[in-house]
């Protein structure tokens, strides 16, 4: 078919954009059969998993330039010229932060000298390092977990502060397991658990000359936490029991939990470490209680010095990143046989992510002020007017809701609070709000000493919140950490997409039990949950066919395990999709061509962009830990199953009921 050139968009960025396209496109595979192969068979073949990393994807290029202009910003120092912003206390101290992470050489002369004092002295030394030498007389498991909690660090089980699912204006305690690793892992002998305690013996090494007890207080470890991993939910048990957590009060946890553990005690003091008073009347959210009685029950069991060797050492662990090169080889080496990456990422990529997962608001600030695109911030407001009015729409079109669903789902969509960019606090001159959130940061040059602070702050943050008012407009997830920064040209597929998929969460399996205010209570009629479970067993029934072989062995999908992510998936390309079309409707004219794809129309680019997005390549190590862990489904996967649904794509694509890549059966939620 001729194009006229006029009809072809020549600028830098789809010139971009088309060659991108054309080194992933593999068109020997019929798009109808496999689209996923299609869209991305070449990049497959010609794209290597970097050395140090357990996956890559096409949009990693993305990340990428984020993590380089953190980097960029982070570096910057103070001069005569700075500005208001350079010269704030949050500021300083982020790019204080970093200084000390990327300044190997004061790491490398500290030693472990702050580690190894602020074991002895704050947790009572650790007894693998002392050999006999360790005296238990003053060990307390409570003591001891109180303290490693003061410091932001949480073993055995977690409690903190979460919002009030039942009156989402408050905020109330949970208390649950903590993850582990894989629990299967643990359940026999295997490479990975013999580099793991090979791992933590050369640890123990590199810190003593003491070698008296080292094997038997390593093996006394793991067993213990084999013991606890025993009883770790997985992920896909989590979601099949997410409707079975416990509400009480605190003064009645001790009747409810029956363990000789004392919460409440435990939980009073762990509160006043933030001068936040308890009441027996304070709402306690126990999950996953069947760990908590089990592992509870364990401690009953082991010696102090086994206790007390395992909480040390998962702190140690915990604290690798920021000691000296030679443990982060020894951790390397073990991460190899875990993860199959086979170095270690840069420093500088390490420590902007380390700052900016501590004081993400504070990097936000300057990210803000140097690369944010304000243009996009209101293209993408716009954005989610069409996609949620499109939904909306999909609401009152659909076949299986009652009117008065209908009419609660719609108030609901209306509802929802969109964050976009950034809050509105880091995009004025008023540094006030900022300042107040990071006024107790007062950070050195000491990495180690450094993380010691800033987790326990954080953690004083979390417990706070139970007494503070509720802001449903207040941002938890820092901009640099969720920034999407896609080109203009892929802005309306993948960002429409994902504003797609994060509505349709608001009405998946788990999405559907809350309200319009975010209150979980029942607000569906029951004929109409009937007909969604009805269509939501579709597809989990349909991902669970799915699989990959590694190394001769197949390993299927959980349908159960990611439908919350499969339902938004689908939904979200249907609703991208159907809000493009209108979009184009409302514009007057198609889109231009991209150069070299002139073959195919604007509805199918949208549909290979949709593709592009996901193309990925991960380690064999790395593929198995995501299908037992994640609650999507594999990147393949989330093409696939979502196209082969959607009765546009065939009619775009000319594919038929049958096909490989077209569901005769179609699945259909939203």
């Amino acid at each position: 078919m001729d194009v006229e050139e006029n009809d072809v968009c020549l600028t830098q960025i789809c010139v971009e954009a088309a060659n991108n396209l054309l080194k992933s496109i593999d068109e020997t595979v019929d798009p109808c059969e496999n689209f996923y192969q299609f869209t991305c068979g070449t990049w497959l073949k010609n794209t290597k998993i970097p050395v140090e990393d357990t996956s890559t994807a096409a949009f990693a290029i993305v990340q990428t330039q984020l993590t380089n202009n953190i980097i960029d910003i982070l570096s910057s120092t103070s001069s005569s010229s700075s500005t208001n912003i350079d010269q704030s206390h949050a500021i300083i101290n982020a790019r204080r932060l970093y200084a000390s992470c990327i300044d190997e050489e004061t790491v490398e002369a500290e030693d472990t000298d702050v580690l190894l004092s602020f074991i002895n002295i704050q947790l009572g030394g650790w007894p693998i390092l002392q050999g006999s030498r360790w005296n238990n007389s003053t060990f307390n498991i409570s003591n001891q977990l109180l303290k490693l909690f003061e410091y932001g660090h949480q073993f055995i089980f977690s409690v903190g502060t979460i919002g009030d699912d039942q009156n989402s204006s408050a905020n109330i305690i949970a208390v649950r397991d903590l993850a582990l690793s894989i629990r299967s892992i643990y359940e026999s002998e295997n490479p990975i658990t013999i580099a793991y305690r090979q791992f933590m013996y050369e640890i123990v090494l590199a810190l003593t000359n003491d070698t008296s007890m080292i094997n038997d207080d390593v093996n006394a470890t793991f067993e213990l936490e084999k013991q606890i991993a025993k009883y770790h939910w997985t992920v896909a048990e989590l979601v099949a029991h997410i409707d079975e957590n416990i509400r009480t009060t605190l003064g009645n946890l001790s009747r409810t939990l029956n363990v000789n553990f004392d919460f409440v005690n435990y939980l009073r003091r762990a509160y006043a470490l933030a001068n936040v008073s308890l009441v027996n009347e304070d709402i306690v959210l126990v999950m996953t209680i069947n760990f908590i009685r089990n592992v509870s029950s364990i401690i009953d069991h082991y010696s102090s010095r086994t206790l007390q060797n395992y909480l040390v050492w998962r702190f140690v662990l915990s604290r690798i990143d920021q000691m000296p090169k030679r443990f982060q080889i020894i951790q390397q080496n073990f991460f190899t046989v875990l993860t199959g990456t086979k170095s270690q990422k840069p420093r500088t990529t390490e420590c902007a992510t380390f700052v900016n997962t501590l004081m993400g608001f504070a990097v936000s600030k300057l990210y803000i002020q140097k690369y944010f695109d304000e243009n996009a911030r209101n293209q993408s407001m716009d954005m989610i007017e069409n996609i949620r009015n499109t939904f909306i729409d999909m609401i009152q079109q659909s076949s299986w809701m009652d009117s008065i669903s209908k009419s609660k789902a719609i108030e609901k969509a209306r509802n929802i609070i969109e964050e976009i960019g950034y809050p509105d606090y880091l995009g004025n001159e008023n540094l006030t709000k900022l300042e107040i959130d990071y006024a107790e940061y007062n950070l050195n040059s000491s990495l180690m000493s450094n993380g010691l602070i800033v987790y326990q702050l954080e953690m004083k943050k979390n417990i706070k919140m139970l007494r503070e008012p509720v802001d449903p407009k207040k941002w938890v997830i820092p901009p640099t950490i969720i920034e999407a920064t896609y080109t203009a040209l892929y802005n309306r597929i993948s960002i429409g997409m994902v504003i797609g998929h994060e509505i349709t969460h608001g009405f998946d399996d788990f999405g559907r039990k809350y309200d319009k205010d975010g209150n979980r209570i029942p607000w569906w009629t029951n004929e109409t949950i009937n007909k969604f479970n009805e269509r939501k067993q579709c597809i989990i029934d349909q991902y669970d066919q799915y699989a990959v072989t590694i190394d001769g062995t197949e390993i299927k999908m959980n349908g159960s395990q990611t439908q919350g992510e499969n339902i938004a998936d689908n939904g979200g390309l249907k609703e991208a999709f159907l809000a493009y079309r209108n979009w184009v409707r409302l514009r007057g004219s198609e889109e231009k061509k991209l150069p070299g794809l002139q073959k195919y129309s604007p509805e199918q680019l949208f549909f290979i962009n949709f593709g592009y997005i996901w193309c990925s390549k991960m380690t064999d190590e790395s593929t198995i830990s995501f299908i037992l862990q994640d609650l999507h489904s594999l990147p393949r996967f989330r093409v696939i199953g979502s196209t082969s649904n959607f009765a546009e794509f065939d009619r775009v694509f000319g594919c038929k009921p049958g096909q490989g890549n077209s569901r005769v059966n179609k699945c259909n939620v939203w």
